[in-house]
């Protein structure tokens, strides 16, 4: 009998051992020892941000005062918020299982029989039940519930680092926007002081009528499109208007005429990126709940045993709180064992088994897509960098060859195409760097964000 005892113990523990969920690891991912487009402006040193506030590397006292003001009133980051809320409430309510439940109850009712005549029976009590959890099943709903929560963690920083990177992007767009519409405000002033002088030589039989009709095509063109720049900034500033969480008709941002430099920004190392993504830290956590569920599935293949107690007084009348009206009860209130079923628990395995394959493919698609995204925004980061310096030559070549089309004009010694060929390849020069300028800073801006941002891996826990 001793030995019984003994051995009942032991196949109840080598039994749930076969019930628990599988020896959970992160799905192994190749990993490069390092990023190929690396350059001068994508250094592989130092920190990649600043925790949370990422975009003080811009040093830009606007986008700082812009981003906290969607940290409090963006509508979609609210979503998530409470979408997190959601998870979190759900993983406390799998690890209240791990508890007994309790309830009182209260009972009064009238009858009456042929034999004792009216009787008024009452009753107060109560109960408790407690699920014996031998098999890792409330465990590994308590476990999937708690990798939820975490999951849902990363998701809401995701969305909150994809929001801030919008805003930016949006802001510097905005700032290019700004300058454009400076360039053509000047160039539009110097043509219609090269229209002037057009006129007066017309006046004076030194030019013809086509020359002054060259001079105001050049500038009604210049102004057309120095009014399609500001119709470009309007939209960008209802598009930040909307990511603060504010009426696009009462929001403004003022404008400056400058555009500043992209920073440079220092590349970790491709191991430390799975640590700084959020959406990756995500991935993972859904695959570690995918992996606690195929234990909550194989736990259905053993018995579930509850334990009760209930306690009270119960009196068919008279006094009712008495000694001699107590009961209480102790003992199993269920044990079951489904036999047959058709094969669902099977099937509930395997489909859970699918979900957890399905949860490390996903996993191991989000590292790839995140190396790439890195390697896509380095390439930008550097080679738009080299273009720049090159237009920025273009630009200072354009410049004087303007200049001296205009002066040879002036003297006679060049016709006025001379002028509006050298003029309109100035302005298209200066168009293009402010347009390869601000497409550094969204590089830049992408870049931080593929490489996460702020954030910390241990945030999600």
């Amino acid at each position: 009998m001793r030995a019984a005892n003994a051995i009942l113990p032991l196949a109840l523990l080598g039994l749930a051992a076969c019930a628990a969920a599988p020896a959970y690891a992160p799905p192994a991912v190749s990993t490069p020892a390092a990023f190929r487009d690396d350059g001068p402006w994508t250094p592989a040193v130092g920190d990649i941000a600043p925790a949370g506030d990422w975009w003080a590397v811009f040093a830009d006292p606007t986008l700082e005062g812009l981003e906290q003001r969607l940290s409090s009133g963006n509508a979609s980051l609210a979503q998530a918020l409470a979408r997190y809320d959601q998870a979190r409430a759900l993983a406390r309510q799998a690890r209240a299982n791990l508890y007994p439940s309790v309830g009182v109850d209260a009972s009064a009712a009238s009858q009456r029989t042929t034999s004792s005549g009216r009787t008024d029976p009452v009753g107060i009590g109560a109960s408790a039940s407690y699920e014996l959890d031998l098999w890792g099943r409330v465990r590994s709903q308590v476990e999937a519930g708690r990798a939820d929560a975490q999951a849902g963690a990363a998701d809401l920083a995701a969305v909150r680092l994809s929001l801030q990177a919008q805003l930016a992007d949006a802001y510097f767009q905005l700032r290019g926007a700004d300058a454009q519409i400076a360039v053509l405000s000047s160039t539009a002033d110097a043509y219609r002081q090269a229209l002037d002088l057009t006129r007066r030589r017309q006046a004076g039989g030194a030019s013809s009528a086509v020359d002054t009709g060259r001079a105001e095509t050049q500038l009604a063109t210049a102004l057309a499109q120095q009014e399609q720049a500001q119709a470009d900034r309007a939209l960008l500033e209802h598009a930040l208007a909307v990511l603060v969480g504010e009426p696009a008709s009462s929001f403004s941002v003022a404008r400056i005429d400058g555009l500043s430099d992209a920073p440079r920004t220092p590349v970790t190392t491709p191991s430390l990126v799975l640590q700084r993504r959020p959406d990756i830290a995500a991935a993972e956590r859904r695959v570690a709940a995918a992996n606690a569920r195929i234990g909550v599935a194989r736990a259905a293949w053993f018995p579930t045993v509850t334990l009760a107690a209930s306690g009270g007084w119960q009196s068919t009348g008279g006094e009712l709180l008495t000694t001699a009206n107590r009961v209480w009860a102790l003992g199993p209130a269920a044990a079951a064992l489904p036999l047959l079923d058709g094969g669902a628990r099977k099937a509930e395995v395997a489909r859970s088994r699918a979900v957890f394959d399905e949860a490390a493919a996903g996993y191991r698609q989000t590292v790839l897509d995140a190396f790439r995204e890195v390697e896509d925004q380095m390439a930008l980061a550097n080679r738009l960098a080299a273009a720049q310096a090159r237009q920025d030559e273009a630009v200072d070549a354009a410049a004087r060859t303007s200049a001296l089309a205009t002066t040879r004009y002036r003297e006679g010694a060049a016709s006025y195409l001379d002028v509006v060929t050298a003029q309109t390849a100035e302005l298209d020069a200066r168009r293009s760097a402010l347009d390869l300028r601000t497409r550094r800073l969204a590089a830049s801006v992408d870049l931080i964000r593929a490489l996460g941002g702020g954030w910390r891996g241990g945030e999600a826990a």
